[in-house]
């Protein structure tokens, strides 16, 4: 029990001590109202007059202690009795109050209970509220090599992995950062935080904003992958190209890998998720402006130093200190090469003449041949038109070859002149790259710098003394080199082609197209029937070594006459007929009736009879109807020609009888009735 409630409990013993001397009373009085003032339970409360008095009561014995003059003495006597009045008044009039013991074996509390109170709330408000599974704000107030500590305005501080931070690498206390709160409490009783969620969920605004906006944002390079690198931004995986890392071409990728760069947000697919960032970009608009001013100090025909900066198939770039410029495959060299690096090569720095520049599409076209004489200056001057001259195949084309004479001069053998062959043929067949050849020169135009060249000039001419070596009705073998539906182009030699018309390939057969005849690549003996030396061309035949059949067979198919035949074809207007010795005959679909009503088909064989026979037009035409009908109308006219021979005997007879009818007598009579019953008789018959 406290020493105030002894005294609330047992008046006897406060008697006891009144009669210590003033001096002592008044401190033991300070005392007690003290430890009154801190252990009563807040319900004890004075009216403010009687606080005003302790508070007087309090100050004096303070003052009398501080100052220890003996002239105050009395005062402070006063003083304590007067307070040690109150509070005994005040014990009177409060009912004893039940024990505190949580207060038992409490030290001594600084604080009043309203002051507790206040200070309770005033800690309260300074503590933010916190929701899980939310992002908020936090500031680093710790880090070591393994956690970062960040005040989140709770109670208590959250705890993070430094790997978290490792895209920072200048992350410092005060830094403010991004904290998604995953549970206020573990098992351990701490709170569960993570700054990469928390960025990834952040992540797409912060990206989209820097799109929209054209920031300038930071970004930690993970790893190397195909064509580029993946950069960390803001938690997600952003795809850097390697276009993109420099306005120069990086050979080497891997030398960016663990660092952390700047970027420009370039392009987002929201759909994939993709963004793709760009290094290039910030120092883009530097260079732009450096290299507007460098364009408009250029002139045409100013030699410049660069260095080459890129190689490609076309061309090399070359960088002339801020500015790139093209030289082409073609301005590279005055010879013709396959590729740049035949040339030039990385890093190497040599000087260019600029061609030409386009101040709004910023390209320079520039060229290193210009900066040596042309090969063209120094050919030959004694060179002309009919010279022989040796070179190497540089180019092919269908339509001819390029061959290099000289370094940088290069003459044209167009396929023409390859060969005396009149066949439409490429290059190809003639050449390949690398051949080296001879040739002569056609034309020469120094201005121009163009040459052409003939191959068929180095060998003489096939058709020179042409009708001397081919003449008329000569006989050769030619080889098959192309159909036409009119006939067969052939060649005796090289250069020497002939045509065979389809009409002079056979002199029996009814051919439609050469291709039933013979096959390309095939030998074919032929006659010489025309030479046209002008236009180059030779009529020639095939038939025509062997006599004209027709002679014989106007002989033989005469009109009128009958041959066994076979039908091979039909249609609606007729069939084709083979007659004997090979030759085919056409008969008409009306002529093809039988005897009997039926009509010759495909494979019969009967007998057929010539009607018409046409030697110019080696045609003949036969006929299977006119055989039984000329046979009805042979008997047909006999038997007329019998009945009007005896009809006309009849009249005769008839006559002579009349002419003696007067000299006729009756027994004449009968003679003549027996007569003309025998006739009757016999016309019956």
């Amino acid at each position: 029990m406290s020493e105030n409630q002894e005294n609330i409990t047992n008046p006897e013993k406060e008697e006891v001590k009144n009669e210590v001397t003033p001096e002592v009373k008044a401190e033991e009085t300070t005392e007690k109202v003290e430890e009154t003032a801190a252990e009563t339970p807040k319900e004890v409360v004075a009216e403010p007059k009687e606080e005003a008095k302790a508070e007087a009561a309090e100050e004096a014995p303070a003052e009398k202690a501080a100052e220890e003059t003996p002239a105050e003495e009395p005062v402070a006597e006063a003083a304590a009795e007067e307070a040690k009045e109150e509070v005994k008044e005040e014990v009177k009039k409060e009912e004893p109050k039940e024990f505190d013991w949580d207060a038992l074996d409490k030290k001594e509390d600084a604080y009043s209970v309203e002051d507790r109170k206040r200070l309770e709330e005033l800690y309260s408000k300074s503590l933010g509220s916190i929701t899980e599974h939310e992002v908020i704000e936090g500031t680093i107030v710790s880090i070591n090599s393994r956690e970062v500590v960040v005040n989140i305005g709770y109670k208590s501080d959250g705890v993070l992995p430094f790997n978290e931070f490792r895209y920072k690498p200048d992350l410092k206390v005060g830094d403010v950062v991004d904290i998604y709160v995953e549970n206020q409490e573990d098992t351990n009783g701490q709170m569960v935080l993570s700054h990469k969620k928390a960025r990834i969920l952040r992540s797409w605004d912060r990206i989209n904003e820097a799109h929209e906006k054209d920031e300038i944002i930071n970004g930690y390079v993970k790893s190397r992958t195909k064509g580029g690198l993946i950069v960390d931004v803001f938690g997600i995986d952003a795809f850097l190209p390697g276009s993109q890392i420099d306005v120069k071409p990086i050979r080497d990728y891997d030398v960016f890998v663990n660092k952390t760069m700047e970027f420009k947000v370039v392009k987002i697919n929201h759909e994939f998720k993709n963004v793709v960032v760009s290094h290039k970009a910030l120092i883009e608009d530097e260079l732009e402006a450096q290299k507007i001013e460098i364009i408009a100090k250029l002139e045409k025909g100013q030699v410049l130093e660069g260095t080459v900066k890129n190689i490609t198939s076309y061309g090399a770039f070359i960088d002339l200190g801020g500015v790139d410029g093209l030289i082409h495959i073609t301005d590279l060299s005055w010879g013709r090469i396959n590729h740049p690096d035949e040339v030039v090569e990385l890093d190497q720095k040599l000087k260019v003449v600029i061609l030409d520049f386009d101040e709004n599409k910023k390209r320079i076209a520039l060229g290193l041949k210009q900066l040596t004489p042309h090969p063209w200056d120094s050919l030959d001057e004694k060179l002309k038109i009919g010279d022989k001259v040796k070179g190497k195949v540089v180019v092919i084309a269908d339509y001819g070859a390029f061959i290099e004479i000289a370094p940088g001069v290069e003459g044209l053998i167009h396929v023409s002149e390859m060969s005396w062959s009149q066949h439409l043929r490429t290059a190809k067949d003639f050449l390949k790259v690398g051949d080296e050849v001879e040739a002569v020169i056609l034309t020469l135009d120094r201005e121009e710098r163009k040459m052409s060249l003939g191959m068929k000039q180095l060998i003489p001419d096939p058709w020179e003394k042409i009708s001397e070596r081919y003449p008329v009705g000569s006989k050769h073998t030619a080889s098959v080199r192309n159909f036409t539906n009119f006939g067969i182009f052939v060649e005796i030699e090289e250069g020497v082609d002939g045509l065979i018309h389809i009409s002079d390939l056979s002199w029996s057969k009814k051919i439609k197209h050469p291709a039933e005849f013979t096959k390309i690549g095939e030998d074919i003996d032929v006659v010489v029937l025309d030479v046209d030396v002008e236009n180059r061309r030779l009529s020639l035949g095939h038939k025509q070594l062997e006599e004209n059949p027709w002679d014989v067979f106007e002989t033989v198919f005469e009109v009128g006459s009958v041959h066994q035949g076979t039908v091979i074809s039909a249609n609606d207007k007729g069939a084709i007929v083979a007659l004997p010795y090979g030759v085919e005959g056409f008969a008409p679909a009306r002529h093809l009736k039988k005897e009997d009503g039926s009509t010759v088909k495909v494979d019969d064989q009967t007998d057929f009879k010539v009607i018409e026979f046409s030697k110019e037009n080696k045609k003949i035409i036969v006929s299977h109807t006119r055989i039984f009908e000329e046979d009805a109308r042979a008997a047909r006219k006999e038997n007329e020609n019998k009945t009007k021979a005896d009809k006309k005997r009849t009249n005769q007879t008839v006559k002579k009888l009349n002419e003696k009818v007067e000299k006729t007598t009756l027994g004449d009579i009968s003679g003549l009735a027996d007569l003309k019953s025998k006739l009757e008789e016999g016309e019956k018959k």
